[in-house]
């Protein structure tokens, strides 16, 4: 099924390289209503980005798994990462962050965070290395009826909901992962969550467009949308809002490192 749709921009391109992720930046540009999407994701975490204190406005934010983003274009000084070398500033893996304990004021995340191995590591990094008010904030895969049954049964990405582990095996692969973490660790696990790291306040959640997206086929497949009814799709993502609880397939969560006041 994915073989037949797959974009012919990626074919014969070795996932997860330079030229992959570049492949997938030029179909954001080809892709009106994805290229919606991603503004509307960079919109919400550049927001979260800038609710930080004024005191610790001259601390930077960070973009973790920058892969394919065009952050950079929206947001200036950020700085964007990866595990692997390429269009970013800095390599690094979400489980040890180099940088100074308090030094950070923002950790933004585009489907990076079920491909983290060991949540648990990350989130301890980002309690030390933001600043008190500091926020994660993050677009991932939800938990809704479609979600489990898409992501499940058609996505070649791992979907467990059942597990009672916060990692997963570490391979070689860019689909390494399990896109059920959001949602196991700050709902089905709140209550361990908040144990673990009580100077985190799960702030929000909301859920994103879903309908455009998918008949897009996001960063990898073929679109099935003709670019004159962007505008429709628009509007339509924004009639079907009342389904998102049923067909939401990503959300926008943030994290906020509380205040010392706050924590008290």
């Amino acid at each position: 099924m994915f073989t037949f749709f797959s974009h012919p921009l990626l074919a014969e391109i070795e996932v997860g390289s330079s030229e992959f992720f570049a492949a997938q930046r030029e179909m954001i540009e080809r892709k009106p209503s994805i290229k919606r999407c991603y503004n509307l994701w960079y919109d919400k975490l550049i927001r979260d980005a800038e609710t930080v204190a004024d005191n610790q406005r001259e601390a930077p934010a960070v973009e973790l798994g920058s892969g394919s983003s065009y952050v950079r274009t929206r947001y200036p000084n950020i700085i964007t990462s990866d595990i692997e070398k390429g269009d970013v500033d800095v390599v690094f893996d979400g489980r040890s962050l180099p940088f100074a304990d308090e030094s950070v004021k923002a950790l933004l995340l585009i489907h990076v965070f079920h491909h983290i191995p060991d949540v648990e590591a990350f989130l301890r990094e980002a309690v030390r290395v933001l600043v008190p008010g500091g926020v994660v904030s993050m677009v991932d895969e939800t938990h809704t009826p479609f979600a489990r049954l898409f992501f499940s049964k058609f996505h070649p990405e791992r979907y467990d909901d059942k597990t009672s582990s916060w990692s997963f095996p570490v391979g070689h692969s860019m689909f390494d992962s399990n896109q059920a973490l959001a949602w196991v660790v700050l709902f089905r696990d709140r209550d361990r969550f908040r144990t673990l790291f009580s100077d985190l306040d799960f702030e929000q959640f909301s859920y994103l467009p879903w309908f455009s997206y998918l008949l897009s086929g996001g960063v990898n497949l073929r679109s099935l949308i003709p670019s004159f009814l962007e505008n429709f799709m628009a509007d339509l993502d924004r009639w079907l809002q009342p389904l998102d609880r049923v067909f939401a397939i990503h959300w926008h969560l943030t994290l906020r490192k509380m205040t010392a006041l706050h924590a008290d």
